[in-house]
């Protein structure tokens, strides 16, 4: 029996519809928000929406106008909105019990069973889950300390153009100055290198030579074989300044950081540095995990399995807070009570995130998050034909990026908002990334049907045109 509703019968009929936005209840909403929420809330500066009720891939807001949703709420929502074979288990758990600490639930051991059955093929049959709290920030946290309790080191090894959340660990290892100047000092003891891309591989240079990888082994990439020079570096130099390392940190694919991609080798040459100077790889997988690239993981395009991962945003199924840290077995060195946290029993959200396993899996949402997003690529890429204002398009399934600059070549942030307001101007939801801001971000439900793509690809289309002909 097939898990749910096929994702054509799971969307609102009549998205896109809008009238002119925000509307009057929109903007009574927004302006009540002002006045008794937090100054640092930020969403609504870039996007003036007030969210009624969502279905699949599309939302309303209060005044009733309908949108296609591309970007599921910073990538929590892969099976979309309100699924109903989740909210199912939602309902009938939610009426029995919703806290329990870490005591022993059904919803709880199936959740980690059914990680096991998707986890990395190095973590299948091979791993500990530890559960955290309501954002990916407290499995980065669990991490980290897991990597200095069986290391003993307190050194950490990151990327620049890294996210990884916004608590004190989380936010040291983030390499965003802006983001943590007002809360410094940080942890101390954390090196950030550079991260590469395919796009930064114009550089001139000889990649074999200066790779820590053998020859023929070197995939070739500049920019893979120069940070995984400095990642050497800074471990095996007797002056490369980490006195006592405890692991490496990093996203397979990066996301706020612009969508990027990394050459074949680096993951790999990654492990092999790991595995030569015996710390653990960690690889942050809570954007781009379950399912988002069109695999499970996004490091398992490369065949590379870590000694830890983290996953969060999409493990609550549908939008419920959980967070889990995964790891090899040999780590699970802890005692009672050695990592603790009151809300690692959400057993709402964990039968939620078994549900939203189980439709990925028997609606096939993997491999149709490659095809669409082949599809989705393809649209963007042929408007950057003849667009020198559109330098790029990356990505992986459906975790895509599209990079612009101006008429100087310089990165086009500006460009970007008015391509992300004449999109909710006309109904389709878009985000934005990049140190810079200068990407417009693609992480849509998987269950975004071809159909509701192609509709939003055209409203996309257009305003790329309507922003850089201007």
């Amino acid at each position: 029996m097939t898990a749910g509703p096929p994702i054509d019968d799971i969307h609102f009929d009549d998205a896109p519809n809008v009238d002119s936005v925000p509307g009057p209840n929109t903007r009574a909403l927004l302006e009540k928000q002002q006045e008794i929420d937090s100054s640092a809330v930020a969403y609504p500066n870039d996007i003036p929406i007030a969210f009624e009720e969502g279905k699949g891939a599309t939302v309303r807001d209060a005044d009733g106008n309908t949108y296609i949703d591309m970007f599921a709420g910073i990538g929590v929502l892969n099976v979309g909105h309100s699924n109903p074979y989740v909210l199912e288990a939602v309902h009938e758990q939610a009426d029995k019990f919703v806290h329990t600490v870490d005591f022993p639930t059904e919803a709880r051991l199936e959740l980690i069973e059914k990680l096991n059955e998707i986890a990395p093929a190095g973590l299948k049959d091979n791993n500990r889950v530890v559960f955290g709290g309501p954002t990916g920030s407290d499995a980065v946290e669990a991490s980290i300390k897991l990597a200095k309790y069986n290391t003993g080191g307190d050194g950490l090894i990151a990327f620049r153009g890294s996210y990884h959340g916004a608590t004190p660990g989380a936010m040291s290892l983030t390499s965003n100055k802006k983001f943590k100047e007002a809360y410094t000092p940080m942890l101390p003891e954390v090196t950030h290198v550079p991260y590469p891309s395919t796009f930064a591989d114009n550089e001139v240079g000889d990649a074999e030579s200066i790779c820590s990888r053998p020859a023929s082994e070197c995939c070739g990439s500049y920019s893979c074989a120069r940070a995984l020079e400095e990642v050497q570096q800074v471990l095996e130099d007797p002056y490369g300044g980490l006195a006592n390392p405890a692991g490496i940190f990093v996203e397979p694919i990066q996301g706020e950081g612009g969508i990027i991609v990394p050459p074949e080798g680096f993951l790999q040459g990654l492990r092999d540095l790991a595995d030569d100077n015996d710390i653990p790889l960690m690889f942050d997988e809570i954007q781009s995990g379950l399912g988002r690239t069109g695999e499970w993981w996004a490091s398992d395009w490369h065949g590379v399995t870590p000694d830890i991962m983290t996953t969060a945003k999409a493990l609550g199924g549908v939008g419920f807070p959980l967070s889990a840290t995964m790891y090899k077995e040999e780590l699970d060195t802890w005692g009672p009570g050695d990592h603790a946290g009151t809300y690692r029993g959400h057993v709402v959200g964990m039968r939620a995130g078994t549900r939203a396993i189980e439709y990925i899996q028997d609606h096939d949402l993997l491999a149709h998050a490659r095809e669409l997003g082949e599809y989705i690529r393809g649209r963007l890429q042929e408007a950057a034909d003849g667009n020198d204002r559109l330098v790029d398009v990356r990505g992986k399934g459906l975790f895509i990026g599209a990079e612009f600059v101006d008429a100087d070549g310089a990165p086009d942030d500006d460009a970007v908002d008015a391509i992300q307001q004449y999109c909710f101007e006309h109904g389709v939801l878009i985000w934005t990334a990049g140190r810079h801001g200068n990407v417009v971000r693609f992480v849509p439900p998987l269950v975004l049907t071809h159909d509701l793509a192609e509709t939003a690809l055209d409203v996309v289309v257009e305003a790329i045109d309507h922003v850089t002909d201007a």
